[in-house]
């Protein structure tokens, strides 16, 4: 099919707008986007616009800091970033442990 990508969802080229580069953005930045959002003078929409962000992602930070405020179950940022960090941890450690078992597996064939 053409103008598909492998997973049957049309590619940016269908839809004739090449995809946003990936912006990262300050804690600061986050909060302020969300303190404007929690005032209710402009849509969560109109804030996204105006400050050319996409509306998921202002909804996504709104409900991060709702988690972290208490006002919603979820887990916290800092939750987030330690699991994230346990999940590095462990991915390390199972390579040294199939580098050990390989190491092993190659020196008993050597020792016979």
């Amino acid at each position: 099919m053409r103008g598909s990508s492998p997973g049957g969802c049309p590619s940016w080229r269908a839809w004739g707008k090449k995809p946003r580069p990936r912006r990262s953005f300050t804690s600061e930045f986050k909060a302020e986007i969300v303190e404007l959002c929690r005032r209710g003078d402009r849509s969560v929409g109109q804030i996204a616009k105006d400050f050319d962000l996409t509306e998921t992602a202002v909804r996504d930070w709104v409900k991060q800091a709702e988690v972290d405020a208490g006002e919603r179950d979820g887990l916290t940022s800092s939750e987030r970033e330690e699991l994230a960090a346990l999940r590095r941890e462990n991915r390390r450690l199972r390579e040294d442990v199939d580098i050990l078992k390989r190491a092993t597996a190659f020196f008993a064939k050597e020792t016979r």
